[in-house]
């Protein structure tokens, strides 16, 4: 790209100074920014070349903004230029009119100016009070004049110079002198026809949606000779007819100029011949440029036009100042490239890389706010414990609403439809965002919420079983679980987020609502597999101390009424089994009782109960069965069989035992209890009723297996016989107690045992015979002759025979010889040593008993040395000093 120089021939400054025209017009060319030129602050003192000669376009347009204070200004700036044949004072009318310090011809040289486009910021905003001072922020372009000899017959960069000038600004001057009005060329009627057609086509394709603009004329040099109104119905007309000829597009064969375009005129006077009056009416023309609307309540009166404000809104391009200079851009590029776009998309262009920027500034807040939340909540995913963050709902409220309001202030002075579309991808892309978050949280929650319902009413079952009191499960499920839905739904409703639609947690709750209930459900199973389990154990008990008790009534013959060893058997060993299953049957349905009333209180389901007591049924009947074969254990079983047997043998009919004597029929006692012991036998072998002869309805009063019964409800059941026909195994074999080699084995040891108490009877009757010679009576009867002779005579002594005979007969009725016997010889070992200890100490009183004793004792002191008394538990002698210490290791 040229460097264009500001200094030279370029841009001269005419010597001659007008008493209006800025101090700094003669040296003012050092100061403005020509193409190439970087941004200092005094390269850009007046102004900057936008467009040079050569149609390339100053990327430095945006430091320009930045330093004039425009670049943040958003809609608050406005952009007028002039457009007029070379020489007609174009710059000239700028300067005065804004104080700006564009470069003027010399009246001497009389040769082009201005080359390109030059822009320069307005340097007279406010200069008058009262609402009648100029706009804040006016932008000039002066545009290189047409019909110059410079470029002589090449109008190319003229129309498209005055094309860019017409599609980017808000107010177009119109530079011309009063004697070119009604001139074709001289007015540039041509070039405008030209510029409207191009223009019509790349940029007014549509009436609607295309902004308007005004065509401000200034008749220059205006003597007062032709009126004004004249010279605008002159041009007005010049204008319609130009605009009749155009080639339109497609669809506005029909429009009208006044569709796309305002008019207004205003008349200078001669600058050489009027210089105070070309002053003040400038100053004046001033005035105008501030910013008004229309009023549709006064539209078609007659107004002071010269006083009404010219920068209306409709007139505004609607680009923020941040995109002006990719907006121009954009538009030079399509005028010089021609490319068939309409204006429309040009805004969209800059709307959609300004939203895009603007979008990425305020997502850097919006990251900085939901950075963190997201990390840690994915933190708490990893770690398989997802957690509730605190107050995240309010903090992607206020994160959402911060970053939407801020791209709304910054993007909303864009293209309309662009800055609608970008802020739906920016709600997009952060709802995106915020669902995952919020729908990450209500996950949390869900967890946290099932975890937290299913421990809490864990607690308070082990709280009420402590307590030992009757608790309602179904009510502590149904209080813990509206508890888990109001903490849920209050999370969740602090976690919505305001203005989405997706914003909702009814199919969240539908599913944690399903999932407390199926928590509720394994709850309520565990817990019945809890009542079952304590329903069995009480089960248990009681049939093991019921069955126990009558079990041990076999290891009593009597009974509490006897032990026939002949004839019928007593009801406690006949009806046994019949006594077991009724037992068996009445605690089970006691049991059965209690589980339904208890199921009842977990609102349990009828097939829940009816599973539950089926498999009370089969465990029950296993317990009778476990407790059945630890009775008839062979330890146990022959234990009973013996004491059975013992009572039997060993007692009368009265139940008092029996005294052996050598007459007693022990052979035939022993034969008769051992017979009806063994009876017992068969009758343990098999589990049958007395009343039937058979095994008892095991399969009907178990019942069959629930419709609703599963695999793990079966898995830990043991197979019953005759019940479960997948086993192989019948009633019959359920019902055998004993094999017939176990009853076998058992009856072999039963009696070789009561063999043994038989032989044991035997001696004891044996042994208490006194065989007495037959004339040692007669020799008694002899030699006693006349003693008996004197006791029967003698009353006395025949009285004291007859109490004697009957307290003999008394203590051999009641067998206490025995005992009297061993009295007697108790009394008399005491009786003697009692009496030895006397004559020792008779002894030791006396000298001559010491004298003996010692004598006595030194001749025997080899064999005393080895008295038993003497001797200490090992067998050796022991003396005074080891007495105690051998004494302490006896003990």
């Amino acid at each position: 790209m040229a460097t264009l120089q500001v200094n030279g021939s370029r841009r001269p400054i005419s010597p001659q100074k007008h008493p209006s025209a800025p101090s700094v017009l003669t040296n003012m060319n050092g100061h403005f920014a020509s193409m190439g030129k970087n941004g200092t602050e005094d390269n850009y003192e007046h102004g900057i070349q936008l467009i040079d000669e050569d149609k390339n376009y100053n990327d430095n347009l945006p430091v320009y903004l930045q330093l004039e204070s425009i670049i943040r200004a958003g809609f608050n700036y406005h952009l007028i230029s002039v457009f007029g044949s070379q020489s007609t004072g174009k710059s000239t009318l700028l300067n005065h009119l804004f104080g700006t310090e564009f470069g003027v011809m010399s009246e001497q040289e009389r040769r082009q100016t201005t080359k390109g486009i030059w822009m320069s910021k307005n340097k007279k905003e406010h200069a008058d009070g009262g609402g009648k001072g100029m706009a804040e922020n006016i932008l000039v372009m002066d545009v290189e004049g047409t019909d110059g000899r410079e470029r002589g017959e090449d109008q190319d960069f003229e129309r498209k110079s005055a094309l860019f000038a017409l599609a980017t600004s808000e107010v177009l001057i119109v530079n011309i002198w009063e004697h070119q009005v009604g001139l074709y060329q001289g007015a540039n009627m041509g070039l405008l026809k030209t510029v409207f057609e191009v223009n019509l086509q790349l940029f007014l394709k549509d009436s609607k949606t295309a902004m308007r603009s005004l065509l401000f004329f200034v008749i220059r040099d205006h003597l007062g000779t032709t009126p004004l109104s004249n010279l605008r119905q002159t041009l007005l007309q010049d204008l319609s007819r130009i605009w009749t000829s155009l080639s339109k597009p497609p669809g506005l064969e029909k429009s009208k100029i006044e569709d796309y375009f305002d008019f207004a005129f205003v008349a200078l006077p001669h600058k050489i011949l009027q210089p105070e009056r070309f002053v003040s009416e400038v100053e004046k023309l001033g005035t105008r440029f501030r910013e008004g609307f229309k009023d549709p309540k006064r539209s078609g009166l007659v107004l002071d036009e010269e006083s009404q404000p010219i920068l209306l809104p409709e007139y505004h391009r609607r680009i923020p100042a941040d995109g002006f200079s990719m907006y121009a851009s954009g538009v030079w590029d399509q005028i010089v490239s021609n490319k068939d776009l309409d204006l429309p998309t040009q805004q969209e262009l800059l709307a959609q890389f300004r939203c895009d920027e603007i979008s990425r500034e305020v997502l850097v807040a919006f990251d900085e706010a939901i950075v963190p939340l997201e990390e840690k909540q994915a933190d708490a995913i990893r770690s398989g414990k997802p957690s509730v963050i605190p107050k995240l709902g309010k903090m992607m409220n206020t994160a959402r609403v911060e970053v939407l309001k801020n791209f709304e202030t910054e993007a909303s002075r864009y293209h309309k439809g662009v800055y609608k579309r970008k802020m739906a991808e920016l709600e997009t892309k952060v709802d995106g965002r915020l669902k995952a978050l919020f729908q990450g949280q209500l996950s949390a929650a869900h967890k946290s919420g099932v975890h937290a319902f299913s421990e809490a009413v864990s607690a308070a079952v082990k709280s009420g079983q402590k307590k030992g009191a009757s608790y309602d499960f179904q009510q502590i499920v149904q209080s813990e679980k509206q508890k888990a839905l109001h903490n849920f739904e209050q999370e969740a409703q602090s976690t919505l987020i305001k203005g989405t639609s997706w914003s909702n947690y009814e199919q969240e709750l539908s599913s944690y609502q399903k999932d407390l209930d199926e928590v509720s459900a394994r709850l309520r199973k565990d817990e019945m597999r809890r009542l079952a389990t304590r329903i069995e154990r009480w089960v248990r008990s009681r049939i093991s101390d019921s069955i126990g008790l009558e079990f041990n009534k076999l290891g009593s013959g009597r009974g509490g009424s006897g032990a026939p060893e002949t004839g019928e058997k007593l009801p406690s060993e006949k009806d046994l089994w019949d006594r077991i299953w009724s037992l068996f049957t009445d605690t089970v349905q006691l049991a059965e009782s209690r589980f339904t009333e208890r199921a009842r209180s977990f609102d349990a389901s009828p097939e829940e109960v009816d599973i539950g007591l089926w498999r009370l049924r089969r465990k029950s009947w296993g317990v009778l069965r476990a407790k059945i074969d630890e009775e008839v254990m062979e330890g146990n079983i022959l234990l009973k069989l013996r004491e059975n047997f013992e009572d039997k043998f060993r007692y009368d009919d009265e139940g008092v035992p029996r005294i052996w004597r050598p007459t007693d029929d022990i052979e035939g006692m022993y034969t008769r209890a051992r017979e009806s012991t063994l009876e017992l036998i068969p009758l343990l072998s098999r589990f049958k009723l007395q009343n039937t002869n058979a095994p008892p309805p095991l399969e009907s009063w178990i019942g069959t297996p629930p419709a609703a019964v599963s695999a793990a409800d079966e898995e830990d059941l043991a197979p019953i016989g005759g019940v479960d026909e997948d086993e192989g195994k019948s009633l019959e074999e359920e019902m055998t107690i004993l094999s017939d080699g176990k009853r076998a084995d058992l009856t072999t040891r039963f009696k070789k045992m009561a063999d043994g108490v038989y032989v044991e009877a035997k001696r004891s009757a044996i042994g208490g015979i006194t065989q007495v010679p037959l004339y040692f009576y007669g020799l008694l009867l002899a030699l006693g002759w006349n003693e008996i002779v004197a006791v029967l005579r003698n009353p006395v002594y025949f009285i004291f025979l007859i109490l004697l005979g009957v307290g003999a007969y008394i203590t051999y009725t009641l067998n206490l010889w025995g005992p009297m016997i061993r009295m007697a010889n108790a009394a008399s070992a005491q009786a003697i040593d009692i009496s030895k200890e006397r004559l020792r100490e008779f002894l030791e009183s006396s000298d001559t008993g010491r004298q003996a004793m010692a004598m006595s004792g030194s001749k025997a002191s080899g064999d005393s040395a080895y008295k038993m008394d003497t001797l200490n538990s090992n067998g050796r002698k022991k003396n005074n000093d080891t007495m105690g210490e051998d004494d302490l290791d006896d003990i």
